[in-house]
């Protein structure tokens, strides 16, 4: 996306990351960070998480939080409990990136594993549901908030054998669309959807075990997308979804 940022773009801009430690959600709490953002991030691994916090320091950025949680099987009570902490810290929230994510198995569906079935829809669809809705007072608190939400081309076209996955993006796009419509005109909050493409992940090399990783683009090379959502260049962009390549 041809979309050149300003240096202070996403000034004194408070924004969460769902899986904020690794891939795409470090590179975009990085970018937030140039940016002038104040950044919580959230995933499972402590160990990332902190390895995201070290490079901050390493920068010379103001440290984010960082919360451990579990996307598969944390509750409605524990969402609420981070919107709690980033009201009480902030008094606001400008922006959420719901990026986490997972794969799953690449088989045919008749050979579906329930449990991972389970599992793809419950950190892919059900967490960033939650968190969304958990999240909804602290951003209506915000002058111009801004959600997003993790697309794929599978979530748009299906294909054969990419099963749950597909089938979970089909789902984001829908809950993109239907909040941005329920908070349009309720509220200051737009809610899009950006499609990341082929880029150099750990997900990406298990959908693709023979491809070489250097043949795409790294994480660090598509945050021009994520950047303009969270800006306040994007504050008429309500209900769409965006090609980050």
């Amino acid at each position: 996306m041809n979309y050149i940022t300003t240096k202070d773009c996403l000034h004194n801009k408070v924004i969460l990351i769902s899986g904020g430690g690794s891939g795409i959600g470090r590179a975009a709490a990085i970018a937030f960070a140039k940016h002038g953002a104040r950044l919580i991030l959230t995933g499972k691994s402590l160990k990332n998480l902190e390895f995201t916090y070290d490079q901050f320091l390493a920068e010379g950025f103001t440290p984010p939080l960082i919360h451990t949680i579990d996307f598969e099987s944390a509750t409605e009570a524990d969402y609420q409990k981070i919107n709690t902490v980033i009201f009480n810290e902030f008094g606001k929230l400008d922006g959420l990136l719901n990026n986490a994510g997972i794969l799953g198995d690449k088989t045919p569906l008749e050979s579906y594993k329930v449990k991972m079935w389970k599992k793809v829809f419950d950190i892919n669809v059900h967490a960033p549901f939650l968190l969304t809705k958990s999240l909804l007072p602290s951003l209506k608190e915000s002058k111009n908030a801004s959600v997003i939400f993790t697309s794929s081309g599978v979530g748009k076209k299906a294909r054969a054998y990419w099963g749950a996955y597909s089938l979970s993006k089909f789902a984001t796009e829908s809950m993109m669309q239907i909040f941005s419509e329920e908070l349009e005109n309720t509220s200051n909050i737009r809610v899009n959807s950006i499609d990341p493409g082929s880029v150099r992940t750990k997900m990406r090399a298990a959908a693709y075990p023979a491809e070489d990783p250097l043949s795409v683009a790294g994480a660090e090379e598509i945050m021009n997308a994520y950047l303009y959502l969270m800006s306040n260049e994007s504050l008429e962009i309500n209900g769409q979804s965006i090609a980050a390549q």
